[in-house]
C-alpha cells in the first residue's frame, strides 16, 4: 500500500497550489479519502474529505471555500486545491484513505508533503 503526495511548496499569500496523492495497492474507490494538516507545534486536523460512497465533500471551517477536495477513482488520485493561501494554511499535508466494513479498518497514510505559505 502506498499513498504519495506531490504538489507541495513555497507560495505567498493569497496564491494558489493543487496537491496530489497517488494511491496504489488497495481498491482506491472503496475508501474515503482525507487531507489532513499538521503544522509545527500543532496537533494534526482535518483539512477536507471526500467520500467513496457518493463523492461527498466536507471541509474544515478554516478552509471552506478556499479549498477543493476531488478524486480520480480511474487514476487512484486525489486532489487538494488550495486558493487564497493564508500563512497559517503553511504544514505538512498529509493523504489519508480510510474504510470501515463493520468492526475492520483500514487506515492508510502517506509521508506528507510541505506547503509554506511565506512572502
Amino acid at each position: 500500500v502506498q499513498l504519495v503526495e506531490s504538489g507541495g511548496g513555497l507560495v505567498q499569500p493569497g496564491g494558489s497550489l493543487r496537491l496530489s496523492c497517488a494511491a496504489s495497492g488497495f481498491t482506491f474507490s472503496l475508501y474515503d479519502m482525507r487531507w489532513f494538516r499538521q503544522a509545527p507545534g500543532k496537533e494534526r486536523e482535518v483539512v477536507a474529505v471526500i467520500r467513496s460512497a457518493d463523492g461527498s465533500t466536507d471541509y474544515a471551517d478554516s478552509v471552506k471555500d478556499r479549498f477543493t477536495i476531488s478524486r480520480d477513482n480511474a487514476q487512484n488520485t486525489v486532489y487538494l486545491e488550495m486558493k487564497s493561501l493564508k500563512l497559517h494554511d503553511t504544514a505538512v499535508y498529509y493523504c489519508n484513505a480510510v474504510r470501515v466494513v463493520l468492526w475492520a479498518r483500514n487506515d492508510y497514510w502517506g509521508k506528507g508533503t510541505q506547503v509554506t505559505v511565506s512572502s
